[in-house]
């Protein structure tokens, strides 16, 4: 069973900023949120814990299991750019990211599936037939992306109503994954 794990809430989630790579830290309730987590998975067994690099996610991997996670560079946050901490009221969108064209940096949306996705293909290769337990933290956008490589791309197209909510999590099987 694949346990996808979005990080605790930060104080850039509280005040509606967006955050990418230039994030926070837990903030209180976001360690409160991952310590939920922990009670929520305790009789799980984790076989593999993977994580982003960022820091949050880390830690809320770490406090979740009690175990230190093997980060991946793959499972790392969508690059926000220049839009990177700014109030999301304040920012000009394109669809579900800031607008490239104004906003320098800004990561392509398909080279950020194809990372995210190609992490997901090898681990089904690797554990796909295997009865192991795998814990993913990440972000909205990467619980979103990861719901997607198992159920689909939705027909709108965003990825991120497949995310789940600080401090949430999702399963998946890739028994049951959708094949696209």
């Amino acid at each position: 069973m694949i346990y996808v794990i979005r990080h605790g809430q930060t104080d850039l989630n509280k005040e509606g900023r967006l955050q990418g790579r230039n994030g926070l830290p837990l903030n209180e309730f976001g360690i409160e949120q991952a310590e939920s987590l922990r009670n929520e998975l305790k009789g799980i067994s984790f076989d593999y814990i993977f994580s982003s690099p960022q820091e949050r996610a880390v830690h809320t991997a770490e406090i979740a299991t009690g175990k230190s996670p093997q980060v991946d560079a793959r499972l790392d946050v969508f690059d926000l750019g220049k839009a990177d901490r700014l109030k999301k009221e304040e920012v000009t969108f394109n669809g579900a990211i800031p607008d490239p064209e104004i906003y320098d940096g800004v990561e392509d949306i398909p080279s950020y599936m194809k990372r995210v996705f190609s992490f997901m293909k090898d681990l089904e290769d690797k554990y796909g037939t295997s009865d192991v337990n795998i814990l993913i933290s990440g972000h909205r956008c990467t619980t979103g992306c990861i719901g997607a490589y198992f159920e689909g791309i939705p027909e709108d197209r965003n990825i991120l109503k497949l995310s789940s909510e600080n401090g949430g999590y999702k399963g998946y099987s890739f028994k049951s994954r959708v094949n696209t």
